[in-house]
């Protein structure tokens, strides 16, 4: 069962460890990256969950076989292209957490720790005309904030 998709270019860290974790009582982290740093997140995983690291492929069709379905999850990508492209290959994934993107020159920021290239605004607003909810939060304590109403 996916307890939540959350975009946050760090992945695996302390707010995930904790908050996300604890709150949602999740027994797995699946992180849609290079497996090549399983040794780096494998730090930041708390006691007692399990972590999960497959590249996108591989991610999507673990997600569409059923063999996930066991694990109350919580899936973390790092870029909103990413998310667009894991929702793309997973219908059932209905929901967005928006939790730390990049700034550059080029962002707007949306939210304390959120912002957005123009194309990943076109991207949030095509997923939210698709059913999918954007939300935004840091921590899992926190109210829901929907993007959308902010870009």
């Amino acid at each position: 069962m996916i307890l939540l998709t959350r975009v946050d270019h760090r992945l695996l860290h302390g707010q995930v460890a904790t908050s996300w974790v604890g709150t949602l009582g999740a027994d797995c982290i699946f992180c849609v990256d290079d497996p090549v740093w399983k040794t780096t997140l494998k730090l930041g995983k708390p006691a007692g969950c399990k972590l999960v690291i497959k590249d996108m492929a591989h991610a999507i069709e673990a997600i569409n076989s059923g063999v996930t379905d066991k694990y109350k999850m919580i899936i973390c990508v790092q870029t909103i292209a990413e998310a667009k492209q894991l929702i793309d290959g997973c219908p059932q994934i209905k929901s967005l957490n928006l939790g730390n993107t990049k700034e550059s020159s080029t962002t707007k920021t949306i939210a304390r720790q959120v912002f957005l290239e123009p194309e990943e605004e076109e991207i949030l607003r095509e997923l939210g005309a698709r059913g999918v909810e954007v939300e935004i939060r840091g921590l899992a304590e926190e109210p829901k904030v929907d993007a959308l109403k902010l870009i």
